[in-house]
């Protein structure tokens, strides 16, 4: 009897196989230090985190539910302030008119 595959669609996260980015080459610089956004926001989350405030799976979960135009537009750092953003709203920390 053939089991059905249930497994769900991949998410925008989930490039395995995906030749839309084989041998992509990757342009880094291992010795570059983080710009001050990435500083701020890796703070950010830091505190939130040690106040119990956001844990990594939730700040995970947002990031993972991006639309997939914004998954690719935006930069690291964007993703997880788009994902704090996204926990502190829904556990009403602050409201999006805060955030304005």
């Amino acid at each position: 009897m053939d089991t059905p595959n249930l497994a769900p669609f991949p998410a925008q996260h989930d490039l395995g196989g995906n030749p839309r980015f084989r041998c992509t080459p990757v342009e880094t610089d291992e010795n570059a230090p983080p710009d001050d956004f990435g500083k701020r926001v890796d703070a950010l989350r830091a505190v939130l985190r040690d106040r119990g405030l956001i844990t990594t799976d939730e700040q995970r979960f947002n990031i993972e539910s991006l639309p997939e135009a914004e998954y690719f537009d935006l930069t690291y750092y964007e993703k997880w302030l788009r994902a704090v953003a996204a926990v502190m709203i829904a556990k009403g920390v602050v409201s999006w008119e805060d955030l304005q």
